[in-house]
């Protein structure tokens, strides 16, 4: 008999092993949070101190110009191009930061 089972039906020499089973009745796993404004401010701040605020906004603003010349300057998508700009900034300069 091995040391690890248990007999499950009662006869001598048959063993079984589970793995107990959890479940949370009635319990839902909690949402995975978001980014809140105070973490992306703080990734922001961390990105801002190798730059001005002054030198950021520009390099943001020329970034988004850019962006705003491969579409031939059609209207509607200047927010998404500064957002979009702001965004790969602050990452090349996160990156820029921790080297």
């Amino acid at each position: 008999m091995s040391p690890r089972g248990s007999t499950a039906s009662g006869k001598s020499g048959t063993t079984t092993t589970k793995a107990p089973v959890r479940k949370a009745a009635g319990k839902v796993a909690p949402a995975r949070p978001r980014a809140s404004r105070a973490t992306a401010e703080k990734s922001r701040a961390k990105a801002s101190s190798l730059v001005t605020q002054d030198e950021r906004m520009r390099l943001i603003a020329e970034a988004a110009y850019y962006k705003a010349e491969k579409r031939d300057f059609t209207g509607g998508g200047e927010l998404g191009d500064w957002i979009e700009a702001e965004a790969e900034i602050d990452a090349l300069l996160s990156v820029r930061g921790t080297n």
